[in-house]
């Protein structure tokens, strides 16, 4: 990659996914880049994020001297809670996942095939995934389900595949995908590519993606 071309860092890709949220919508956001997204949400566009742990209107992370030690989200993480914001029971924040209320999850991942599944909750074939929470009831209940994560892994081994070698959270739920260099949709062609990072030429992409690329 040319020295000129800088990928996204965390924050970068949560604001790029964030800029696509339309208003109104309700979202859910996963451990890891998602659960920067609700920082980069302009104030005046109402978006309103859940967490599984049963709240509402999840805001945007809480200065040092205002965080409330009991205002956590699903990752445990310090959280605000917006001006209309709700508690309901664990059973019910579920019922609202599985029942198809949220317009949009977005998750974290360590490979996405072309075809939309997804494999976020191990990192290799036989290791035993401890954290995978409410990934399987996000992935298959909400109307739209994005990904954030690295292009490829830290030995530059690619992410974006034809088929998972990881063990499958769920069966082609992705609709979108965030990356440091590019956001993908995933079509019946397989990943059509929608933005680049600037300075990134579209033969550069494909060559750190297994799966073939088109231009969307």
């Amino acid at each position: 990659m040319s020295d000129t071309v800088t990928p996204l860092g965390r924050n970068g890709m949560a604001a790029r996914a964030a800029q696509d949220i339309p208003e109104g919508w309700y979202v859910n956001l996963g451990i890891g880049i998602p659960t920067l997204i609700a920082d980069h949400v302009p104030p005046d566009r109402e978006v309103v994020f859940h967490s599984e742990n049963g709240i509402l209107g999840v805001g945007p992370a809480p200065e040092p001297h205002k965080q409330n030690p009991w205002l956590v989200n699903a990752s445990t993480q310090r959280i605000s809670i917006r001006p209309g914001g709700s508690f309901v029971h664990h059973a019910d924040s579920f019922a609202m996942v599985r029942g198809g209320h949220l317009d949009l999850c977005v998750l974290g991942g360590f490979q996405v095939a072309e075809n939309g599944d997804l494999a976020n909750w191990a990192q290799s074939a036989t290791e035993v995934g401890k954290q995978i929470g409410g990934a399987m009831d996000l992935a298959v209940g909400a109307r739209q389900v994005w990904v954030t994560m690295e292009h490829t892994t830290k030995q530059g081994q690619p992410r974006l595949l034809r088929r998972c070698s990881y063990p499958l959270t769920a069966p082609g739920c992705v609709t979108r995908v965030y990356t440091n260099l590019a956001v993908l949709e995933v079509t019946p062609r397989g990943f059509g590519v929608l933005d680049i990072i600037p300075g990134l030429a579209f033969d550069e992409l494909q060559s750190r993606t297994e799966a073939t690329l088109h231009r969307a």
